[in-house]
């Protein structure tokens, strides 16, 4: 039989995960926290139409894309489950006015156009009143709940919930999870967001875009974002900054 060559993504992937294995917890109960005293908090970003549904924007996979529909449905599963419960939700949601770019990315989930709207599966989160919506303009959620009297959207729903975990899931792995997840690590850390302990970030409940590099050598400027690289160095980058990266959350 004749040998299957390795793309060089794939080879890359391998060295990377021989040269820093990403050690992930096999599962995580929010139950088991409750019974601990330790209060939950879910946490979606951007899982808006302009970064998941299949033709919906610049920014928006071109066709079906495993990675982002598998933590579309992990993402509602959990959703649903914590309602169920009433325990505490925020989501964020990308949204953009036509006239403030937001360089490098092009025009995205500009107001009005749909795409800085839930994918169909978690729509009806929009009216759930156990939920928390949060729209931003920038990459960094935390940043985003900063108000001009100085208060902080997000610090204070996890103080008013008394939330000691955050349950992080969305997109993408390596850009808005992970500035969000460093900030409120920091946050934590410098005693700016109490009672927040630990940050948990599912990693199967988030993703990132796919572009491979035969198609950013066609495109003016673009750096290529092979998926699955960025994917597994953003959660790498997560831990490393103090999170918790677990690979299966199970709502028992």
């Amino acid at each position: 039989m004749g040998h299957i060559a390795m793309s060089p993504e794939a080879r890359v992937a391998d060295a990377l995960r021989e040269v820093i294995p990403l050690e992930e917890e096999d599962d995580f109960l929010p139950a088991n926290e409750r019974r601990r005293g330790r209060i939950v908090g879910l946490v979606l970003v951007d899982i808006v139409n302009g970064f998941c549904t299949v033709g919906a924007g610049n920014l928006a996979p071109s066709e079906p894309n495993k990675q982002i529909s598998t933590m579309v449905k992990e993402a509602s599963r959990l959703a649903k489950a914590f309602c169920e419960k009433n325990w505490p939700v925020f989501a964020f949601l990308d949204t953009h006015h036509r006239d403030k770019p937001e360089p490098p990315y092009p025009p995205h989930c500009i107001i009005g156009s749909g795409e800085e709207n839930f994918v169909p599966a978690l729509q009806w989160l929009e009216k759930d009143p156990n939920v928390t919506l949060k729209r931003k303009d920038c990459i960094d959620g935390f940043i985003c709940s900063m108000e001009t009297d100085g208060s902080n959207q997000f610090s204070d729903w996890v103080k008013s919930k008394d939330i000691n975990v955050v349950l992080v899931v969305g997109i993408c792995t390596d850009i808005c999870v992970l500035d969000f997840t460093c900030s409120i690590l920091s946050a934590r850390n410098t005693g700016r967001i109490p009672p927040l302990e630990d940050v948990v970030v599912y990693s199967n409940g988030c993703a990132t875009y796919d572009l491979p590099v035969h198609v950013a050598r066609n495109i003016k400027g673009a750096l290529p974002h092979p998926q699955a690289l960025f994917h597994y160095m953003g959660l790498c980058i997560a831990k490393g900054r103090g999170a918790r990266i677990v690979n299966s959350v199970s709502m028992v």
